[in-house]
């Protein structure tokens, strides 16, 4: 007997598909459903949620429940709320085989009403007053809605119904079933209405070996002499996470060794080794680009599942947005109230260095921070200056790791530290100019002082000699005068003898 196609590898497992793992979740959907109770089953991708919805709706038809199905990718995100809600309530009709109504001229009719009117109008007065029994409507990848302007609608007319219990019946027999990779916060997100605070939340576990073994061991059969020992690497290896079993009981399937099989050389060659160019269908991608989509998130997401990552360090489960986001990606589960790595391809896919590397691609400081880290913290490494206004600039509005609010944050310090230094030498340097200015102004003082000490018997000896000179000048100008009546008299004198002498000889 050949087991060549016995596994499916990706995509949702139709209802009889002979390698579907029941889980406990299987039976919780199932009575919760069947009471009336409004669920939701939120949880990263490839986790087996659309599968789980399939045998759900098989189970409860079996038992009279009329159930409508909608993938809501088929709608798709990037049209009008108008085109959007349309689709939507002409699939649920069709999901519930209402075909006696021209649903044209329907919606025509009421095009008046808003959207949200028509299409709670249409559940009440097409669907509830139609269909006698108890009804449940599956809506799968509500993910693709959440970044639409009217998801808050949507919801908020999901939560209306529930509430309108209290007050009709027939309400009572309407329960809606939400599936995709989100959070009940994600849904209604305006802080003026109601959170989405209804409904019993649906958690869904990787596969056990005893779950696990009557579905997948039979196409194990011709390779593996013993299939219980592979079967029990292979959920070693994947932690049970279902596409990831499937893919590694489909590639040992395929092995035609005819002997000892190594499930951990497979794992290696096929899955881990070059994992991004084998990874087909895409899982391990899928993973990837969810961490790193945000770049505002990434670094903080990167830091987070470092932290879970390292040896030794338990980091404890709480609710806060990026553990939420962490757990969605599927790189982490919580186990024992803590946050673990989900299984080992994970752990040697996403290691230290691949986190290292992507932490690089993100930090403008990438080469500073590791040469920080590496040599045990030296102040050396920290930012400075320039370097660290720009980081601290990259850094507003981020969610970055525990290690790069540190290292910032030592560089402040460092920067605040070199800074108060360098006040207090400032202030010792203006202290020694001030003593000094008060000793050369003391110097001032005391050589202006004598300056004018030596100006003023400077003064004193110019006015007396002045005054000599006065007294010498007065005494010359006396005796300048009599000496120069002396000459005029001897020039008289002379003058007449001149004229005796001349009478004399004439």
């Amino acid at each position: 007997m050949k087991f060549d196609n016995y596994y499916k590898v990706g995509g949702s497992l139709n209802a009889n598909h002979r390698t579907y793992v029941s889980r406990k979740a299987d039976a919780q959907i199932f009575q919760l459903l069947k009471a009336g109770e409004y669920c939701f089953v939120f949880n990263s991708r490839q986790m087996g949620k659309s599968s789980l919805r399939v045998q759900a709706i098989k189970k409860l038809r079996s038992i009279g429940i009329k159930c409508a199905s909608i993938d809501l990718t088929i709608l798709g995100g990037h049209v009008s709320p108008e085109k959007w809600y349309k689709g939507f309530a002409n699939q649920l009709l069709t999901s519930f085989e209402i075909d006696d109504i021209d649903f044209n001229s329907w919606w025509l009719q009421h095009d008046s009403w808003t959207d949200v009117q028509r299409l709670n109008l249409l559940l009440e007065s097409l669907v509830l007053n139609k269909l006698s029994a108890n009804i449940i409507i599956f809506i799968d990848e509500i993910d693709t809605l959440l970044k639409t302007e009217f998801k808050d609608d949507f919801f908020a007319l999901i939560r209306a119904c529930y509430n309108q219990r209290a007050e009709s019946p027939k309400y009572e027999r309407l329960t809606f079933c939400l599936l995709g990779v989100a959070t009940p916060s994600d849904l209604i997100q305006e802080r003026e209405r109601t959170p989405f605070n209804i409904g019993s939340s649906i958690e869904l576990t990787g596969f056990s070996f005893v779950e696990a073994k009557d579905a997948l061991i039979p196409g194990l059969a011709d390779t593996a002499e013993y299939p219980e020992v592979v079967l029990q690497d292979v959920l070693h290896w994947t932690g049970g996470q279902p596409f990831l079993t499937q893919k590694l009981c489909s590639l040992i399937a395929q092995e035609r060794t005819n002997g000892y099989l190594n499930v951990n050389e497979l794992v290696e060659k096929y899955i881990i080794n070059n994992w991004e160019a084998q990874d087909e269908p895409e899982h391990l991608r899928t993973i990837r680009d969810r961490l790193l989509r945000n770049e505002q998130k990434a670094g903080r997401l990167l830091g987070l599942y470092q932290q879970v990552l390292q040896s030794g360090e338990k980091v404890i489960v709480n609710s806060s947005q990026e553990q939420t986001e962490l757990r969605l990606s599927g790189l982490v589960v919580k186990k024992d109230n803590f946050l673990k790595v989900y299984n080992p391809i994970y752990q040697a896919v996403y290691n230290q260095d691949w986190i290292e590397q992507e932490l690089d691609k993100l930090r403008p400081y990438s080469e500073a921070i590791n040469n920080w880290l590496n040599s045990q913290q030296e102040q050396s490494w920290l930012l400075q200056g320039k370097a660290l206004d720009e980081a601290l600039t990259w850094a507003v509005g981020k969610n970055l790791s525990n290690t790069d609010y540190e290292f910032l944050q030592e560089s402040q310090k460092i920067t605040t530290e070199l800074q108060i230094e360098a006040n207090h030498k400032l202030t010792e340097i203006n202290q020694k100019l001030a003593d000094a200015n008060e000793i050369a102004s003391q110097k001032l003082t005391e050589t202006n002082k004598k300056a004018k000490q030596q100006l003023a018997k400077a003064n004193k000896k110019a006015k007396y000699i002045i005054w000599i000179g006065g007294i010498v000048a007065t005494i010359l100008v006396f005796v300048g005068q009599n000496q120069l009546h002396t000459a005029k008299e001897a020039t008289r004198l002379t003058q007449v003898g001149y004229n005796a002498e001349q009478q004399f000889q004439s």
